[in-house]
Formats: structure tokens, C-alpha cells, sequence
């Protein structure tokens, strides 16, 4: 069983990350109306990591005797001007996302409620990663300068990524 204060803040959790999800389809359509498939490709995948984070969270409320409340979620943004205002979008969602992580496993530590604070260590983990892809993909279009060529690179790389479910053992 967990407490009251833990199960709210996970039920936010479960909130942040089908938002998550929904934002970033919001950027493939973006991207994908631009005909840049590599980069819709890119955030496809993410959606689909964060839709995975939001279940992972959604099945331990349920596993540790807690009771599931979903949320409204919220429209996200859906224009941008830029590829790089999308990209950047992105690293601050993932550090707004990182901060609400903390912010759990802050109240799982003073709860001493060690069984939460194992969970959560695998998305403390999983953070540093998706802070560290969104970063890369700001500094590698940077680099581009808005060069036609550059971005049509980027688009091939970004294509190639593929998607790669949690297993059981992650979580």
C-alpha cells in the first residue's frame, strides 16, 4: 500500500507523461507536415515512450494497492516557427519532467517508502537519457545553421531511430 500524498503525486505522473506523449506527436504532425519523416520518425518514437512511461506508472498504482485517477490532458502547443523552436521545446519538457520525477522520489524518501523509491530509480536513469538526446539533437542542428543539407542529414539520421520497448526488467 502507498500513501495518499504518493498516490496523488503518481497519478500527476501519469498526467506528465500522456502529455508528454501527446506533445510530441504534436511536433511529428509539425514535422511530418514539412515533409521531414526522419524527425516525425524521432518524435513518433518518443510519444511512444512516454505513452509506455505513462502505463509503467498507470500498473505500479495498481501493483502496490493504489487506485489509478486519470486526469484531463491538456492540448499541447501545435505550431511552431521554427525546427529549432520544436527541438528546444523538447529539452525543457524533459527537464520540467526530470523535476517532477525528483519531486516523487523526494516524497518517496521522506516516506521512507523504499519500494516507490526503487521504481522511480529506473526513471531517474531513463531522465539523463532523454535530457541527453534532446540536447544532441539542439547542438547537431545548431551546427546545421539552417543549411538545407544539414537539416536533410539530420532527417536521414533521425529516421533510423527505432523503437525499443521497456522490458519488465527495466521497470
Amino acid at each position: 500500500m502507498i500513501s495518499e500524498k504518493m498516490q496523488e503525486k503518481l497519478n500527476e505522473q501519469v498526467q506528465k507523461e500522456f502529455y508528454s506523449a501527446y506533445l510530441y506527436l504534436s511536433i511529428e504532425a509539425y514535422f511530418t507536415s514539412m515533409n521531414l519523416n526522419g524527425f516525425a520518425n524521432w518524435f513518433r518514437i518518443q510519444a511512444q515512450e512516454e505513452r509506455d512511461h505513462a502505463m509503467m506508472f498507470f500498473d505500479y498504482i495498481n501493483r502496490v494497492g493504489g487506485r489509478v485517477n486519470l486526469r484531463l490532458v491538456d492540448a499541447p502547443k501545435n505550431n511552431f516557427e521554427s525546427i529549432g523552436e520544436a527541438l528546444k521545446l523538447t529539452l525543457e519538457h524533459e527537464q520540467f519532467v526530470t523535476k517532477s520525477i525528483y519531486s516523487i522520489v523526494d516524497v518517496a524518501l521522506e516516506e521512507r517508502d523504499h519500494k516507490t523509491n526503487a521504481f522511480l530509480q529506473w526513471f531517474v536513469n531513463e531522465q539523463v537519457e532523454e535530457e541527453e538526446n534532446a540536447d544532441n539533437n539542439i547542438k547537431k542542428y545548431e551546427l546545421i545553421k539552417g543549411d538545407g543539407r544539414g537539416i536533410l542529414m539530420m532527417d536521414a539520421e533521425l529516421a533510423q531511430r527505432v523503437y525499443t520497448p521497456p522490458t519488465v526488467a527495466q521497470a
